[in-house]
């Protein structure tokens, strides 16, 4: 009973159908984005963005940082769990991915929590820590391009407040993380991330077996060897 079990495509449908609560507008966001090219592999599954939901409400979040809108799904999920006068910031390059989601973020009743800022990410980072100060997120989730990880997770460190979360998604990477074969600037990224995540002692961690691969980080409230 110590071992990781082995999730069938049959028992992966009975977690589903006994934990996912799902609704019209998720379903059908899901179905318009997989219809896309490429989507069934950056949508973020539905189990996930529930979890994401429960995350947010686990931590008390009123502030919540996207790194990687594509078309919503995640930033909805989380919007949801937020207190009425939360705020969420998701970041992506492409200008089409907010036009997808907005209808959505409206249908569901909050567009008014979620303020999308489109441009190259690490720009915008770097802009959210000198304009709004840091240590003024909740939580951070990073679903963006992967060569992009290492450095999203350091400007993730300095805007999350001490006891607050990060959470990164992809992790494991399709499995391409062993893979020696698989030397792309993506793979690589992920797997020095990983690596470095291990000994990083300004957090605690997790990497959950779950979806492609979700590591949790917790930024600690304290320095190394003092009470956390």
């Amino acid at each position: 009973m110590a071992h990781q079990t082995e999730f069938t495509a049959e028992l992966l449908d009975y977690v589903t159908k006994v934990s996912l609560r799902d609704d019209p507008i998720l379903a059908e966001l899901r179905e318009l984005t997989n219809a896309l090219p490429g989507g069934t592999s950056l949508q973020v599954m539905a189990e996930e963005a529930q979890l994401l939901a429960l995350l947010v409400q686990l931590t008390n979040a009123t502030t919540v940082l996207e790194i990687g809108t594509y078309t919503g799904y995640s930033a909805l999920c989380m919007a949801r769990a937020l207190p009425a006068d939360g705020h969420l910031v998701t970041l992506d390059i492409n200008p089409k991915w907010i036009e997808v989601a907005t209808p959505y973020w409206q249908r569901a009743g909050v567009a008014d929590r979620i303020e999308p800022i489109v441009g190259d990410a690490t720009a915008t980072l770097e802009r959210l820590r000198t304009d709004r100060g840091e240590e003024t997120f909740d939580l951070v989730f990073i679903d963006g391009d992967k060569a992009g990880y290492p450095s999203y997770y350091e400007s993730a460190l300095h805007l999350v407040r001490p006891g607050g979360l990060i959470v990164l998604d992809n992790t494991l990477f399709f499995g391409r993380v062993i893979d020696r074969s698989a030397q792309d600037n993506d793979t690589q990224a992920i797997r020095t991330l990983n690596t470095s995540l291990r000994t990083d002692d300004r957090i605690d961690l997790s990497l959950l077996v779950m979806a492609d691969g979700i590591t949790l980080a917790r930024k600690r409230r304290q320095h190394p060897g003092t009470p956390r």
